[in-house]
C-alpha cells in the first residue's frame, strides 16, 4: 500500500521523523498514498503540514494539488479507520502514528453523481 514503507526500513524511517520533527517541531511528517484504481500519482508523497490546520483542511489542499474534478469525492483512511474532519491534524497525528513516527494517510477516490 505505501511504497515509503517497502523502500526503506523501520530504522531509517524513524530518524528521519526524528530529524523532521526536530527541525519543524510546529509540523507533522506525513505520507500520502492514493488507491491504485484512482491513477493518480503524486509528484511527492512526504508532506510537512501544520499542527493547527484540521483534517478537511488537509483534504482541501491536497484536492487542489491534484486537479481532480468536482464530482469526484476524496476519501482519506488512516490505519483503515476514517478520521474525523473537524479534528486538527495535531490531535490525529497523537492518536494515530505509526510507530516510526510518520502519519500515513491513504486516499481513495469516488464518483459522487452516479
Amino acid at each position: 500500500m505505501f511504497e515509503y514503507k517497502e523502500k526503506y526500513t523501520v530504522e531509517i524511517r524513524t530518524k528521519e521523523s526524528a530529524k523532521i520533527k526536530t527541525k519543524y517541531p510546529d509540523r507533522i511528517p506525513v505520507i500520502a498514498a492514493f488507491d491504485k484504481k484512482s491513477n493518480i500519482v503524486l509528484q511527492q508523497n512526504k508532506f510537512l503540514v501544520p499542527k493547527d490546520i484540521t483534517m478537511s483542511q488537509f483534504i482541501y489542499v491536497l484536492r487542489r494539488r491534484i486537479k481532480i474534478e468536482p464530482y469526484q469525492a476524496l476519501y482519506c483512511f488512516i490505519n483503515n479507520t476514517i478520521p474525523t474532519s473537524s479534528n486538527t491534524m495535531d490531535m490525529i497525528y497523537e492518536s494515530l502514528k505509526e510507530q516510526d513516527g510518520f502519519l500515513y494517510i491513504y486516499f481513495s477516490l469516488e464518483n459522487t453523481f452516479g
